[in-house]
């Protein structure tokens, strides 16, 4: 949205002045072209930053500047400007509620999200990542329910299919952007019954991976922290890592 509204008010910006009711005086002739500024700068804030409540929040600001400046604009317009402005104005309140709820979201996800440290981009487009959670069963049943790999789509979201191709090995398949699959061959390397597992890809995998899940007992003696580190080659480098994230397929989310 903010990508769209910058370029239009700086590719054609009498025609934007002209849709919304806004005059002609030298004053509207500056003030579009400079809100149409600030949304390029909102959306390369929010295409390429990792901190997307904070950039949520300008476009909240922002919201406000505008929702301000088309309150001076109405108090001095009558007729058919005045309508066209205050259809505007409506317009741009149902988007300050969008926005904001977006970056309440964002706000939210990004404290969630801090339990789970990305470590890199590193050489070579490979990113580290670690992850803990506790579940409320003993490390013997979560162990042998992760074990078990027909049930890692269960809780992995973008994961389609599991199957197993022997004792130690598998084949995966895995959603990615663009209504695409990725697959690969994994081999179980390391495991020690009710405590860990270890695995990587092998062959030429679409996306090379490798980690390590440990089960450990929890101090109230009945649950189970389960400690994640995962390690994975994108396709394209810190391009295909922006774009995997952009469509919710990167696999930190």
């Amino acid at each position: 949205m903010s990508l769209g509204l910058g370029v239009a008010q700086l590719a054609a910006p009498d025609t934007v002045r002209r849709i919304s009711g806004v005059d002609d005086s030298s004053t509207s002739r500056a003030v579009v072209p400079l809100v149409g500024a600030r949304e390029l700068v909102h959306a390369a804030g929010l295409l390429t930053s990792r901190r997307k409540g904070i950039w949520a929040w300008t476009r909240v600001v922002g919201d406000a500047m505008d929702l301000a400046s088309l309150g001076v604009a109405i108090a001095h317009r009558s007729g058919h400007r005045r309508r066209r402005l205050v259809g505007v104005t409506g317009a741009i309140v149902g988007i300050t509620v969008v926005d904001l709820l977006t970056a309440v979201q964002a706000t939210r996800d990004t404290r969630i999200g801090s339990a789970l440290p990305v470590r890199g981009p590193r050489e070579g487009g490979s990113m580290e990542l670690t992850a803990t959670t506790t579940i409320r069963k003993p490390p013997p049943t979560v162990y042998a329910f992760w074990r078990d790999l027909d049930n890692l789509p269960t809780f992995m979201a973008h994961l389609e299919t599991i199957r197993p191709t022997g004792d130690r090995t598998s084949h995966w398949s895995a959603s990615a952007p663009f209504g695409k699959n990725v697959e690969w061959d994994a081999e179980i390397i390391d495991e020690a019954p009710g405590k860990k597992i270890a695995w990587r890809s092998t062959g030429n995998a679409d996306v090379p991976n490798a980690g390590t899940v440990r089960f450990v007992p929890a101090p109230d003696g009945v649950s189970t922290e389960v400690h994640v580190v995962m390690s994975y080659d994108i396709p394209g480098g810190a391009v295909g890592k922006a774009v995997a994230k952009y469509f919710g397929e990167e696999p930190h989310q």
